[in-house]
């Protein structure tokens, strides 16, 4: 199996490559089924890209992402024409409970909401330059990956990181969510959407690197801020590997044209996003855990989605 070559920046592992149980059976229905596959091995960066390192790339490339940028009306029909200036989402605590199937209880489009102003246009990333960027799109990724000379990684490839060498668990450090009460990453622990008792330390993004690594020496793989891949969206089964044998090989999601929310009511594909994040609590979503996976739209940016980068 071939090695990567050293890749041009500081801060990445390398990750040898090997087989392992992709999937799990025993939280949602869009993880399974359980299959074994195998990568090669690659770099990756060992935590996610921070506000200094997307301020690096912007001052150097003069990049604007998706967020400051106003929407086209044309390309949502439907659309109020009031609604066409630049923003994204935010969340926002509930005053109560809520019913937890309808997400627009605590997601707001808030106009002037992007990676220098995480929680509106009044608020700054002062101080937070080891927090991870958030409000960033897909394109802002790949952007940002093509300008350091690096990709962002497959699912299988995210999924065979996080979980730092232990095969078959639910979490990336066993299969105890919080064991003997010590917090190992950054998600919500009380009530969602309205109480957060901060048992970990933070109410939003934490520094990268403030909790544990994982076996492979990796920095939040898990809670903080969901991480974009490079795969598109489909059900577990609909994955399909690189080459033909009996075991899949660098596997791939599944097709752009596939991708597509038929309860969305216009066409934009969806990519996969892993880990979790700070929002992610016990009573809803579940998804602080390597297996996990959630399809979002590719021009969606919000602000508990961030990224990392990988070389092969």
């Amino acid at each position: 199996m071939s090695v990567p070559p050293t890749p041009p920046a500081p801060a990445m592992r390398l990750i040898d490559g090997g087989d392992f149980a992709m999937g799990s059976d025993r939280f949602y229905p869009e993880e399974v089924p359980v299959r074994q596959v195998r990568v090669d091995s690659f770099w990756i960066d060992e935590a996610p890209v921070t506000n200094a390192d997307f301020a690096r790339f912007v001052a150097a490339t003069g990049h604007v992402t998706m967020a400051e940028i106003a929407p086209d009306p044309a390309d949502y029909p439907g659309m109020l024409p009031e609604m066409a200036q630049p923003g994204s989402a935010v969340f926002r605590k509930t005053a109560a409970p809520v019913d937890l199937g309808d997400a627009s209880q605590w997601w707001h489009y808030c106009f002037g909401a992007d990676w220098r102003h995480p929680r509106g246009p009044a608020t700054t990333i002062e101080g937070l330059d080891d927090h991870p960027v958030v409000h960033v799109a897909y394109s802002d990724a790949e952007a940002y990956a093509a300008w350091a000379g690096k990709q962002l990684p497959t699912e299988a490839e995210w999924e065979f990181a996080a979980r730092g060498g232990l095969d078959g668990t639910d979490y990336a450090w066993g299969d105890e969510l919080a064991p003997g009460g010590k917090m190992l990453a950054n998600y919500w622990q009380g009530m969602f959407p309205l109480a957060n008792q901060m048992l970990d330390g933070w109410e939003w993004t934490s520094p990268v690197r403030s909790f544990p690594a994982n076996g492979y020496g990796l920095y939040d793989m898990i809670g903080n801020v969901w991480e974009w891949t490079a795969d598109w969206y489909a059900l577990g089964s609909a994955t399909k590997p690189a080459q033909s044998c009996c075991m899949p090989t660098n596997p791939k999601g599944g097709r752009e044209r596939d991708s597509y929310d038929p309860m969305l009511g216009i066409q934009i594909p969806r990519k996969v996003v892993k880990g979790g994040s700070h929002l992610c609590a016990p009573n809803y979503c579940q998804r602080y855990r390597p297996a996990a996976r959630h399809p979002e739209t590719i021009d969606t940016s919000t602000s508990h989605i961030g990224f990392r980068c990988i070389t092969r």
